[in-house]
């Protein structure tokens, strides 16, 4: 075993990649980076009848766009690939074939009808039917024929799978860096199948294969493999190898807390349960992705590192290189972490909040174009620092601050009856010859002149400032009024008053 850190994320390219094994492979490279070690990605594709086309290509690019960034895997050649395990086939016979030389595996030749009689046997008694120790000498496998019987049916091509030969009664001692110390008696496990005669090894012995000669030395997992921890521990031990340290990381339940999260949680809910959006080359259905829906990446990696971990201080607020500073195993809870999609929008407002007004500016042009607007860069710049404070997403930024490129063409109802009284268009008129008479159009000048006239005419300051608003922005929503008025300038400001007056009477 190498004393270099050294961790990999293994996804099934099945279809797209769920933000629990974003999260996964986060952790995994928070980890390798704290200690200065190397993240692998491997592609688990050995189940072929599952893969689906475009899902590898998928979750490199969801993982790129997260900057979890891989040191080895497709394409990035680090001296153990390949790094699919459809192209490492021929290495795992050779592995099966070594339990089976030193005792630890058996062929198994049992036809599926048989095995589904004692199952439906079994449960009509109500037990549980499972293939080890204390039946597998009656069953059809290399333990219970002759060896010439064995020879017969292997050059014959029957069908067969290689099975481990679980211990018949023994008690192992397994610990998990999350969950501590962990018994569990052999006796209550069944002979999983490693190899099976297509040629093709299942999960469990392409697994610990791989993860050896690839010199993993921590596997960091979900916590639906807990289960196989005692098997792989057992086939480590059988080849004679030193195991990587295993940790086991909680689920990421549903917002109401019961359950695993699930696609069908987010679509029923409204919120995306995949990083980048999915269509299914099959049906066509189209999964939302949080980059399509405007997230940032931070925002995004931001929330997955607090599901399920905690760096034992009150920041919250983490970039990835200072994630990969406070990560510490250690501190991964064990219980499952409850999904929060207004908290996913609390750290994206924040990164909204704290984005560069330039490159906000970029983005606010893409949708101002779109509208066939044009907007003057300053000027665009000048408008995004005013309104971002009120943005989540950069789509926003439109919703937020339209009033600073187009006139309003209509009034609130409902605002307008608050705002809008008798004697409120003569008021108008009066503040827009004040602000005709205005050299210095600034917030600053605007704000103390229009103040002292409310004050010199004796009347309640909402009098003026709510159909004042009415006027610019359509509505009583909006950033600082006289910022308005300033960004727009003196002549719009004035067309803009008119215009209600015109309107509204």
């Amino acid at each position: 075993m190498s004393a270099k850190t050294r961790v990999r994320f293994a996804p099934s390219p099945t279809g797209p990649l769920h933000i629990g094994g974003v999260r996964t492979a986060l952790y995994n490279y928070l980890f390798a980076k704290k200690h200065q070690g190397d993240f692998v990605l491997r592609i688990e594709d050995t189940d072929q009848n599952r893969y689906v086309e475009g899902a590898e290509n998928y979750i490199i690019e969801a993982l790129k766009w997260c900057g979890i960034d891989f040191d080895e895997g497709p394409g990035k050649e680090g001296g153990v690939g390949p790094y699919r395990q459809s192209e490492r086939k021929e290495i795992y016979r050779e592995y099966a074939d070594k339990l089976l030389d030193s005792g630890n595996a058996y062929y198994a030749f049992d036809k599926a009808e048989t095995l589904d009689y004692h199952r439906k046997n079994h449960e009509a008694e109500g037990k549980t039917f499972i293939y080890n120790w204390h039946n597998r000498e009656k069953l059809e496998n290399s333990l219970a024929l002759s060896e010439k019987e064995v020879k017969q049916k292997l050059d014959a091509g029957e069908d067969f799978v290689i099975r481990f030969k679980s211990p018949a009664s023994e008690i192992l001692h397994l610990h998990d860096e999350i969950r501590g110390k962990m018994e569990i008696n052999t006796e209550t496990l069944d002979d999983k199948v490693l190899f099976k005669s297509d040629g093709m090894p299942t999960y469990h012995l392409a697994n610990i294969v791989d993860d050896h000669l690839m010199k993993i030395s921590h596997v960091i997992r979900g916590e639906e493999w807990l289960p196989s921890l005692a098997l792989h521990q057992m086939l480590y031990r059988a080849f004679g190898w030193e195991a990587p340290k295993f940790a086991h990381l909680p689920l990421i339940l549903k917002p109401q807390g019961k359950g695993k999260l699930s696609k069908r949680d987010g679509d029923k809910m409204g919120f995306p349960v995949f990083p980048l959006e999915w269509k299914d080359p099959n049906t066509g259905e189209i999964s939302a992705g949080y980059r399509e829906d405007g997230y940032f990446p931070e925002a995004v990696t931001n929330m997955l590192a607090f599901l399920g971990w905690n760096p034992g201080t009150e920041q919250e607020f983490f970039k990835l290189e200072e994630l990969v500073q406070a990560f510490e195993i250690s501190r991964v809870h064990k219980g499952g972490a409850k999904f929060d999609p207004e908290k996913t929008k609390w750290f994206q407002q924040h990164y909204m909040h704290e984005a560069d007004n330039v490159w906000l500016a970029e983005e606010f042009q893409k949708i101002l174009k779109k509208k066939q607007i044009e907007g003057e860069k300053e000027y665009v710049e000048k408008v995004v620092e005013i309104v971002k404070e009120r943005a989540v997403f950069v789509a926003d930024l439109w919703e937020q601050g339209s009033y600073f490129f187009i006139a309003p063409t209509s009034y609130d109802p409902k605002n307008t009856k608050k705002a809008w009284k008798n004697g409120t268009a003569e008021l108008m008129q009066e503040l827009k010859e004040l602000l005709k008479n205005q050299e210095d159009f600034s917030a600053e000048k605007l704000q103390t002149e229009v103040k002292t006239w409310i004050g010199s005419k004796e009347i309640g300051f909402g009098k003026v400032m709510q159909p004042f608003r009415l006027t610019l922005v359509g509505s009583l929503q909006g950033a600082d009024l006289f910022l308005i008025a300033e960004s727009i300038g003196k002549e719009n400001t004035l067309t803009r008053i008119e215009n209600a007056i015109k309107t509204l009477g």
